[in-house]
């Protein structure tokens, strides 16, 4: 993946046209493109810690700290990061470092670490807040959609605890859904049935009529792709949340 970069020309390419080229075509646009060699994750990583141990805590910095959260580098592991270095590189260059780290992870903790962990475990983006949905559901939940002509496909993402309402799949003719398990570990359950433990993998044939829920496991986060099948006059039917004293039986 080649790393597109502007920077350069947007602020010296007047100036300094050959440094502007030199700083996105090569460095960010060879250099850092050579994933085959070195992720971007470890990249950010050794970037920071460079900069870091020259004192060179400006906005460049900050500019690396936002890419190494991009790139996957969670809080936890930042703070861990500045913290060994602080041996070797000093103590308050340690000390700038973390108040611009801070301003960067700001809102995270440990649910957002948790999140992200999640994220790197698949090749599927999480996506966006599932807001246009949320009344269906009981807890969070996050949508990407794949594709959107031939077969819809999304990646439905659930945080712990979180699941649909009770619902059904109705059509003419054809319909129903696919659900292939991409990571984490949930549930899926059929009315009158027993719940049935979903993991990396596995893969569910959800028939039209037919009742049921799928959510996260209530200490994991859980992702599956749902595949509409085509079908005639295809509709989703919403019923009753999955109340809690059937959620709580699970573990």
């Amino acid at each position: 993946m080649i790393t597109k970069q502007t920077a350069g020309r947007d602020s010296l390419g007047e100036f300094a046209p050959k440094f502007a080229e030199l700083n996105d075509d090569i460095l960010f646009g060879q250099v850092w493109s050579r994933e085959e060699k070195l992720s971007l994750r470890d990249r950010s990583l050794v970037t920071v810690t460079a900069l870091m141990a020259q004192g060179l805590v400006d906005s460049s910095f900050q500019y690396h700290l936002q890419s190494a959260k991009n790139n996957g580098i969670t809080r936890t592991e930042i703070a861990e990061i500045l913290t060994h270095a602080a041996f070797y590189a000093g103590w308050p260059k340690a000390w700038a470092a973390f108040r611009m780290a801070k301003e960067v992870w700001t809102e995270d903790g440990p649910a957002a670490d948790a999140k992200t962990t999640h994220q790197n475990s698949m090749v599927f983006p999480i996506g966006e807040p599932n807001d246009a949905f949320a009344q269906y559901f009981i807890g969070q939940s996050y949508l990407a959609p794949l594709s959107t002509s031939q077969v819809g496909i999304f990646n439905v993402t659930f945080e712990p605890g979180c699941r649909n309402n009770w619902h059904i799949h109705q059509a003419k003719s054809g319909g129903g859904q696919i659900l292939v398990c991409v990571s984490g570990r949930g549930y899926y359950q059929e009315w009158g049935k027993e719940a049935q433990e979903l993991h990396p993998g596995d893969v569910v044939n959800i028939p039209t009529g037919v009742k049921h829920w799928h959510g996260a496991a209530p200490d994991s986060w859980f992702s599956h792709l749902a595949m509409e099948v085509p079908g005639e006059e295809t509709s989703n039917q919403w019923l009753e949340p999955v109340e809690d004293n059937v959620y709580s039986l699970l573990k």
